[in-house]
């Protein structure tokens, strides 16, 4: 993965940035770029180094090698540390931490005491009005829901008009239908505000919905930095194919440039894949790719059924003993050991 530099627009810089605990390594030649008015994300399982390289672009955690800049400015490189109080950086933590015994609008107006006291009312009242919680100043956290003291949270981070606002796992303590609400709406803030972020998390949906570039991390590396929408269907790897969504591997043979002979038949792209005729891949399939079809010539016997409302997703045995996961209609409720006809509808081959 190649990451360039050489965009005007381009802020927040981590370039072959290497982390580790003694012997142990964290992080290993990271490099990506969060442009202005953008935001980013770190998208892993755990222990993969996303927070680690989060809390060193803060400067809670020194390097062992590469460079961090924002800006234009060096915060931290080989043998050069700025202290994370120098760095301009706000930082939204997955545990809120807002002071209990202080009002909100002393929570708000925390990081603002060198600001003219006018000057800190004003930021206040604009801040909370921003986040939804206008007239909130005097009340306290306890008596505020989650989603409500993750706003506060925000506000606060955000009032000293940082240069960049790191976000570590911040809606991992929510619901999931207040993380739905809140996760676009903070998003949304971030560019009205026009400070660029970046996001820490292990929810793909929360990536897909608020970051414009996102990095997907395997121990300790970037394995692509891209849009969400190639990630999904355009992955370099096939970890990032396997980790982002649902999906199956079906063992393949390459018969052209653009088709596949596997155990279900000859599947084809639209574009050529890049493989060579004759070699041995694995092509990716993802469950909305593959259509439940009764009077399909192509079958496969049920061998498992999760409900979900609106869909039942089968895991179905097909030809050569390999397994595909397929979406069908709620209606469409078949028993396990069932033999049921599908149908593949590929636009692309993702082939590995």
């Amino acid at each position: 993965m190649v990451i360039t530099f050489d965009n005007p627009d381009q802020h927040l810089l981590v370039d072959k940035v290497h982390i580790a605990y003694g012997q142990h390594s964290i992080v290993q030649d990271v490099s990506l770029s969060v442009g202005v008015g953008e935001i980013g994300c770190l998208l892993g399982p755990s222990g993969c180094g996303k927070s680690t390289l989060l809390r060193a672009i803060a400067g809670f955690v020194p390097l062992q090698s590469g460079s961090v800049s924002l800006a234009g400015k060096t915060l931290a490189k080989e043998g050069f540390f700025l202290p994370a109080e120098s760095r301009n950086v706000g930082m939204v933590f997955q545990d809120v931490a807002l002071f209990p015994h202080i009002n909100i609008a002393g929570n708000v107006a925390f990081g603002l005491q060198h600001w003219p006291k006018a000057e800190q009312v004003q930021r206040v009242e604009e801040l909370l009005d921003l986040v939804g919680l206008s007239g909130y100043q005097q009340r306290y956290p306890h008596v505020l829901s989650g989603g409500q003291q993750q706003r506060v949270a925000l506000a606060r981070a955000m009032a000293p008009k940082p240069s960049l606002l790191l976000l570590d796992e911040p809606f991992s303590g929510l619901d999931a239908m207040l993380r739905e609400e809140l996760v676009p709406e903070i998003g949304a803030i971030l560019r009205q505000e026009k400070i660029p972020g970046l996001l820490v998390t292990h929810d793909q949906t929360e990536a897909f919905t608020m970051a414009d570039h996102v990095a997907v991390m395997n121990q300790g590396r970037i394995e692509q930095w891209d849009t969400a929408y190639n990630i999904y269907h355009k992955p370099d790897e096939r970890f990032v194919a396997d980790f982002i969504g649902e999906g199956d591997f079906l063992e393949c043979s390459v018969s052209s440039e653009t088709c596949v002979e596997s155990p279900i038949g000859r599947l084809c792209s639209e574009r050529p894949h890049g493989f060579t005729v004759g070699q041995k891949a694995e092509v990716f399939i993802r469950p909305e790719d593959v259509l439940h079809l009764d009077h399909s010539p192509i079958t496969g016997r049920i061998i498992s059924k999760r409900f979900r409302g609106t869909h039942f997703l089968y895991r179905v045995l097909v030809a050569g003993n390999q397994t595909l996961s397929c979406f069908a209609d709620s209606h469409h409720n078949h028993n396990i050991g069932e033999e049921i006809g599908i149908k593949l509808s590929l636009n692309h081959l993702m082939l590995f």
